[in-house]
């Protein structure tokens, strides 16, 4: 199968990668990372949690969020609550995130092209029934030639930040020095600084920030999947691979 030619094994890793993956374990093992969810409880007829209440009979090391989404067949909103344990099971016996070497070949430039405002995409996510969507707003579209062929790829807005939700061959993958998390990854997209949404400009995908996903840490979270404009030929081997546990 065709690939990226790598970069020399020589080129050293950016002391902002090694920040970026030291940040990326301080959150995922913090008391309310993605390590600490253990439950995530929906309500029925649109009522809203009493936090205080479900804490009753929780141990001390036990924290509860409100969280929300709309009903993905009627769209009304829903309402429930998250609770997260600073000692849960796969905090205590994770054991890192295993990562690709750093190599500059996977951070590409591409460019982003605002869409009009409103402009939705249906995702499936992974904890829905198999064919059903939820529809996210897609700000605009990333076009970017990897590995000799254009993508045009669609990245939601998570909190201002374009996230591109992404699958290649690793996540299918059966050989241990390759497989990633089998659903797929996600990627922060970089956009110069003081763009936003709204313009077109140039942005930057650097595959080495690649991680797994929150579902990839707890089976609690409903993370959306690659759609198909996303799903690249050729095996992404930078970023995060999967999650690892002791045991």
């Amino acid at each position: 199968m065709s690939t990226v030619e790598p970069s020399p094994t020589s080129v050293p890793e950016p002391a902002s990668w090694h920040a970026w993956r030291e940040a990326r374990r301080q959150r995922v093992t913090a008391p309310q990372g993605d390590l600490a969810l253990v439950q995530t409880t929906w309500l029925p007829d649109g009522a809203e949690p009493d936090l205080e209440q479900v804490l009753v009979g929780q141990p001390a090391s036990v924290t509860a969020t409100a969280v929300h989404r709309k009903d993905i067949d009627t769209g009304a909103p829903e309402h429930g609550y998250r609770l997260w344990d600073a000692e849960s099971p796969a905090n205590r016996s994770y054991d890192g995130t295993p990562v690709f070497p750093y190599d500059p070949a996977w951070r590409i430039e591409a460019r982003f092209t605002p869409a009009e405002p409103g402009r939705t995409i249906p995702y499936e996510h992974l904890r829905d029934a198999a064919g059903s969507t939820r529809d996210l707003v897609v700000p605009g579209d990333i076009t970017a030639t990897i590995d000799g062929r254009e993508y045009r790829l669609s990245a939601f807005d998570d909190d201002g930040t374009l996230l591109l939700v992404f699958g290649d061959p690793t996540n299918r993958s059966t050989d241990d020095a390759e497989r990633t998390y089998g659903t797929g990854r996600f990627l922060f997209v970089e956009r110069p600084e003081g763009t936003s949404t709204g313009e077109e400009s140039a942005v930057v995908l650097d595959f080495n920030h690649a991680f797994v996903p929150p579902c990839g840490f707890s089976d609690q979270y409903n993370c959306p999947l690659p759609p198909a404009q996303n799903r690249l030929h050729v095996p992404v081997h930078a970023g995060e691979r999967y999650v690892a546990h002791r045991g």
